[in-house]
């Protein structure tokens, strides 16, 4: 099924196949802010976050032929950005296998918890953890899609986002008192 595109984003499209220096411009300006935020909240560093950033657009520009208009262009994108960081992230391989049953059971959240908090514990986890939590509490994919990116087990990717749910929650008592 064919998703419809704006005319902007049309456009776009067309100017960047056809290697137009301001188009290609333009695009990138136009969803370099929400990616650069996907890539930060992955990486928890400036530079690194960049790095994806330039790596995922570079991927962008090379692969736009290949765009099928099954989703939207920013969506297209942004499925590039993420595996440009989990490609990163596996360079790095910290992620921890874990294989605890205990992933299904509720997280107690502080009812004080604001977004602020939130942010700074988030920036505190280790990358594999903060990678699952960001993926799947942030970004919205599910547990089939992360562990696919991942290339690990969806009880792998459950129980690092409960592990990383249980040290956020220490990490936010420890800033919040």
């Amino acid at each position: 099924m064919d998703f419809k595109l704006d005319k902007y984003e049309e456009e776009l499209l067309s100017g960047c196949l056809d290697n137009k220096p301001e188009m290609q411009k333009a695009l990138y300006d136009r969803y370099k802010d929400a990616m650069y935020t996907i890539c930060y909240r992955m990486m928890n560093d400036d530079d690194e976050a960049h790095d994806v950033l330039q790596d995922g657009f570079i991927e962008v520009f090379k692969s736009l032929s290949k765009f099928k208009k099954q989703s939207t262009l920013g969506a297209w994108i942004k499925t590039i950005v993420v595996r440009a960081a989990l490609a990163k992230i596996k360079k790095q391989r910290e992620t921890v296998v874990l294989h605890h049953e205990q992933h299904d059971q509720p997280i107690i959240w502080d009812e004080n918890l604001t977004g602020e908090y939130l942010e700074k514990g988030i920036k505190e986890l280790p990358t594999g953890y903060r990678a699952v939590f960001t993926l799947i509490e942030v970004e919205g994919y599910s547990h089939k899609e992360v562990a696919n990116m991942l290339d690990i087990s969806e009880g792998t990717s459950k129980s690092q986002l409960y592990h990383s749910k249980k040290m956020l929650q220490g990490k936010l008592k420890e800033l919040m008192y």
